[in-house]
């Protein structure tokens, strides 16, 4: 009789093994393609805010407009959306930077009233990669803080750790335009340089962000001021949204040389879904169409359309009218182009994975990552918000990247940067 249990535990065994095999031959690639994306931890590096969206009444709780919000991360299956206190560049100033103070606060504020007052049991602030995992475990979102520019902070180095203890985990010395800290990307437009890479401040900054244990963000300032960095920090450093000159010249994107330093360095590089970034020729071309076609949306509902670079000279009234307009206006243009077929083709999701496939070729799977720019510029025709994240995963499926790849380039590496910055901030105090 026990031959008998042992024939059938054998026979059992088998035709598991063959139910399973064909199984995995029969799921299809979209299929395949799911099971990964539910299976890793998604992270997006770079998603702007706007308080007004952080309040009792308005709030990420709400499928609002924006790209990026609970719902729509739910639906795409971005687990870790990281929020931006950004500010834009102004006068080097005391006055200029107690202003910048301000809006810097307001959204370090804004971030925790989402997380700790309007919605503690949908989405949580990770601190730490341990965080990130016991939370997307937990069956919450996960929300993290970047710095994209560190303008805000002034001349006063001791803020660092103050933007650590609210809960910065990366931080860029500059943005568009030159700091106290470090010259800009916008230099190698114009080569209207003001410190030839960091200032001296911009030196102490590096040595303090490596004993706070934060990281160090290279997507805007300058080829030199990185290279600077490179050469003074004890710990890797990130690109939190940027993509490979090679294929695109944008000056916020990264030569061979610079992504090679970040290979080097240990670092990593997280390749940006906005169209400019991806393909200039694709991007002017879609946009100046739809410029014009905006333009004709406008003016048959009796609205003016501005372009981006003429908001700088509106009235409060003009740019009023226009947001309360906008999303309107897009909607409807976006219909009109999709009846053309003389539309020029948009930016999509295999010209970003181009990027993807560029860098993981010259400098590894091990330093590159993912992230979108939404809600400051960012968005690609398949990737147009958070809902559309499995789109992503899609097309790396479709050219071979295996769950672990898929794994490293959505999270795992980034967060493997983060680990190793702390724990050499451990070894500095």
């Amino acid at each position: 009789m026990k031959y008998f249990y042992l024939f059938l535990s054998i026979t059992l065994f088998i035709s598991c093994g063959e139910k399973k095999e064909k199984a995995e031959k029969t799921e299809t690639l979209e299929e395949k393609a799911q099971r990964i994306h539910d299976s890793v931890i998604t992270i997006d590096t770079h998603d702007d805010i706007n308080v007004q969206n952080f309040t009792d009444s308005i709030n990420y709780t709400q499928n609002l407009d924006t790209q990026v919000n609970i719902p729509k991360m739910k639906e795409g299956g971005l687990d870790v959306a990281w929020f931006i206190v950004y500010t834009g560049q102004g006068e080097l100033t005391p006055e200029g930077y107690a202003k910048a103070s301000e809006n810097a606060i307001s959204k370090f504020e804004a971030i925790h009233r989402l997380c700790e007052e309007i919605a503690p049991e949908e989405i949580e602030l990770a601190l730490t990669s341990d965080d990130v995992r016991r939370i997307v475990a937990s069956g919450k979102k996960v929300a993290m803080i970047g710095v994209e520019n560190a303008y805000p902070i002034g001349e006063d180095i001791s803020k660092i750790e103050e933007y650590q203890e609210r809960g910065a985990r990366y931080i860029s010395l500059a943005h568009n335009g030159h700091s106290q800290f470090s010259d800009s990307n916008t230099g190698e437009r114009d080569s209207v340089w003001l410190h030839n890479g960091l200032s001296d401040l911009g030196k102490e900054a590096v040595a303090e962000m490596n004993r706070v244990g934060i990281m160090i963000d290279v997507s805007h300032p300058s080829k030199e001021a990185m290279k600077q960095m490179i050469e003074l920090t004890k710990a890797p450093i990130i690109a939190s949204h940027s993509s490979a000159k090679a294929l695109c010249g944008h000056s916020r994107n990264m030569d061979d040389e610079q992504l090679m330093m970040m290979k080097e360095n240990g670092g990593v590089v997280q390749t940006v879904a906005l169209g400019s970034y991806i393909s200039t020729e694709k991007s002017e071309a879609r946009s100046a169409y739809m410029s014009e076609v905006y333009k004709k949306v406008a003016d048959s509902l009796g609205v003016q359309w501005y372009e981006r670079s003429q908001f700088s000279t509106l009235t409060d009234e003009q740019r009023e009218e226009f947001f309360d307009n906008y999303r309107k206006i897009r909607e409807i243009g976006e219909g009109v182009a999709e009846t053309d077929p003389n539309v020029p083709p948009a930016v999509n999701v295999s010209d970003f994975v181009d990027h993807i496939d560029y860098m993981v070729d010259l400098i590894g799977i091990d330093h590159v990552g993912i992230s979108s720019d939404f809600d400051g510029g960012g968005g690609i025709e398949g990737w147009s918000d958070a809902s559309e994240t499995f789109n992503v995963t899609l097309e790396l499926v479709k050219r071979g990247y295996t769950e672990e790849e898929i794994a490293k380039l959505w999270g795992g590496n980034l967060l493997r940067v983060l680990d190793e910055v702390q724990a050499i901030a451990q070894t500095l105090n």
